[in-house]
């Protein structure tokens, strides 16, 4: 267990905070488990309620975890509805319904030198590749490709993905522990290929959005490099800037 005395470090609230990480990332508390209450909390790190909750709220403007009215504060999970699209932002102009998923691949690969540079890997060490589709409207939308360190997924074959019904992030929590917590993103204008045209159905030399996601677990660690080419046609991506 992470030691319950903040160190003089920070203000105290973020000496809390960063406790409270700490214990996430030992998994001491588990996507979608409660938190102890503030008042249990203030007394195992020996600070008032007040200080507490200002760490909560540092934690819940992270979404690492969320408040429910009445119910308390949840370790946040990509199993939740309204979690499971968190990062990716490609918005139906027609406000369609959600994406389907088809799975072309999913393979031991080795890391190419990005792959191995950008999850903080040596050249070559083993990642599993995965590709897919998503749809809407019965149409391709976008082409997927993703690597994982196969030490922090190992076992993950295209057999367990086609089993989960629900989104990818959600299995990485539920089977292999580990949950993505925030991502960077590279946004670029490509042309398509001969093969991102064929899979996505469109003309080649096609303008798609590239959108490169580095995706971190607790402790500002990379696990997931994932490349996606989507098609705009009918859809937008949507930020929000605060």
């Amino acid at each position: 267990m992470p030691s319950t005395k903040p160190r003089p470090s920070a203000p105290l609230y973020e000496q809390i905070r960063q406790l409270i990480v700490a214990a996430l990332a030992a998994g001491e508390w588990r996507p979608g488990d409660a938190l102890p209450s503030e008042a249990a909390l203030a007394e195992r790190f020996g600070a008032s309620p007040g200080t507490v909750r200002r760490a909560l709220d540092e934690l819940t403007a992270e979404h690492l975890v969320e408040r429910r009215q009445g119910s308390g504060t949840f370790v946040s999970t990509h199993a939740a509805p309204r979690q499971q699209f968190r990062f990716l932002r490609l918005v139906a102009d027609d406000e369609a319904g959600s994406f389907s998923r088809e799975l072309l691949g999913c393979r031991r690969v080795r890391a190419a030198a990005e792959v191995a540079r950008a999850l903080g890997l040596r050249t070559a060490e083993p990642v599993i590749e995965v590709r897919r589709l998503l749809h809407r409207r019965d149409r391709p939308v976008v082409l997927d490709e993703l690597w994982l360190p196969e030490r922090h997924f190992e076992g993950l074959t295209a057999d367990v993905i086609q089993n989960h019904p629900g989104a990818l992030y959600a299995l990485f929590e539920s089977r292999f522990g580990v949950h993505m917590v925030r991502a960077e993103e590279k946004l670029r204008a490509v042309a398509a290929t001969p093969e991102a045209a064929r899979l996505l159905q469109v003309p080649e030399g096609e303008p798609l959005l590239s959108v490169e996601r580095l995706a971190y677990t607790y402790g500002d660690r990379p696990v997931e490099l994932r490349r996606g080419l989507y098609h705009t046609l009918a859809d937008h991506y949507r930020n929000e800037l605060n």
